[in-house]
């Protein structure tokens, strides 16, 4: 039987227009999981992106006031696309009401209140899924599983990378990303998140980094309220200060004995969007990057000699998911496909009644890596990855 699950989408930006799209492709691209996503109700605090919320997507309602959208009966699933710095109100008041939630990375603006969230979460028992999105690429889910087959040996090294030009130019504008007050953590919780979660992933718990970091671009232009995204350029007007970080770098050693290195920077030149890992293992290597998401590099070493070097495995419909999309080899997917995946996989764990991952514990061991990351920078030393304090 069909289960239909109301959900109500908080934040009517890129990400939240993204978030509800994926619900509405659900029914035909993973008819077997069995829910009918209804987009309730939508909110945000700018009236004309509701609107263009609602004309887009079909939503019932839309609000300025997010409070709404949790009171709302029908409401079974809050999706969380707001800035950062309103997610532990919101979060922490949807756990209350008893409301499943999907939240966008990072949970909460630092490790604290990404432990906050997970609590409350906990002690509500409402189920929880975070947008670690690029797990869901279908060569990333076909990785995992060679891996976990010990295709490639014991894993001896990891190399994590997210090097987004996406604040590359000066003349982009100081938008919340850029703020500590609003998003709390820079490149750290923007971009590195992702890196640690897919290492967590790939390789396994992380024991203790040492860091640094750099803010390259220390001014950039005021924003224009309500207009644009972080993507946006302003060569005139005002100039405010950048309060977080633009580039985080760590080595790492892994709780299995992986030994690693991981990288972010949102004002590099050159990669536009390069969230890339690379695994070495004993037998055997592989290599994937999201700018050619649809491909990556294998090389699996028998001891033959004259065979060296990586082999170009290309995504088909042997690979996890992607046959969801499309039954021919080599028909590339997208990051709105891995968005429509992930969204599925939320609500399949809510028709099945059973957590999913990742969730808000897997949320809460990225931002314990996060916290040692911190106190690196401070101390200047190795440190140790330990529960969070609140």
């Amino acid at each position: 039987m069909t289960r239909t699950i109301g959900i109500g989408v908080i934040g009517m930006g890129w990400m939240g227009m993204v978030h509800s799209r994926s619900y509405l492709q659900i029914p035909d691209r993973f008819q077997d999981i069995n829910a009918q996503p209804r987009l309730v109700i939508c909110a945000d605090e700018v009236e004309s992106r509701l609107q263009e919320a609602q004309a887009r997507f079909g939503f019932d309602r839309c609000t300025t006031d997010w409070r709404a959208v949790i009171a709302d009966s029908k409401v079974e699933v809050v999706n969380l696309a707001a800035p950062n710095h309103l997610h532990l109100e919101i979060a922490k008041a949807a756990a209350e009401a008893g409301k499943h939630i999907f939240c966008e990375k990072p949970v909460g603006r630092n490790p604290q209140e990404t432990s906050e969230i997970e609590q409350a979460a906990r002690r509500a028992q409402v189920l929880t899924f975070v947008g670690y999105n690029y797990r869901w690429a279908p060569l990333v889910q076909y990785a995992k599983e060679l891996i976990g087959k010990r295709e490639l040996g014991e894993l001896t090294h990891f190399r994590g990378r997210f090097l987004a030009g996406y604040g590359s130019n000066p003349h982009g504008v100081l938008s919340w990303r850029f703020r500590r007050e609003l998003a709390g953590l820079g490149t750290l919780g923007d971009l590195m998140s992702h890196v640690v979660d897919m290492a967590h992933f790939i390789a396994g718990p992380i024991k203790r980094v040492v860091s640094n970091r750099e803010t390259f671009i220390k001014q950039r232009p005021l924003p224009t309220p309500g207009v644009g995204t972080h993507f946006s350029v302003q060569t005139e007007g005002p100039m405010g200060d950048v309060t977080n970080e633009d580039y985080v770098g760590a080595l790492v050693e892994f709780e299995n004995g992986v030994r690693g290195t991981l990288e972010s920077c949102r004002v590099i030149k050159g990669p536009v969007c390069q969230f890339a890992f690379e695994v070495h293992g004993t037998r055997g290597a592989l290599a994937w990057d999201f700018e050619r998401m649809n491909e990556f590099s294998l090389n699996i070493s028998d001891g033959k000699e004259g065979e060296h070097g990586y082999a170009r495995i290309v995504t088909g419909p042997e690979h996890p998911f992607h046959g969801n999309f499309n039954p021919a080899p080599g028909n590339s997917l997208s990051y709105d496909d891995l968005k429509v995946i992930e969204a599925s996989r939320f609500l399949k764990s809510i028709v099945d009644g059973r957590q999913g991952e990742p969730g808000f514990a897997e949320a809460l061991a990225v931002a314990r890596v996060q916290a040692a990351i911190e106190r690196s920078w401070a101390t200047e030393k190795w440190e140790v990855v330990n529960p969070v304090a609140i």
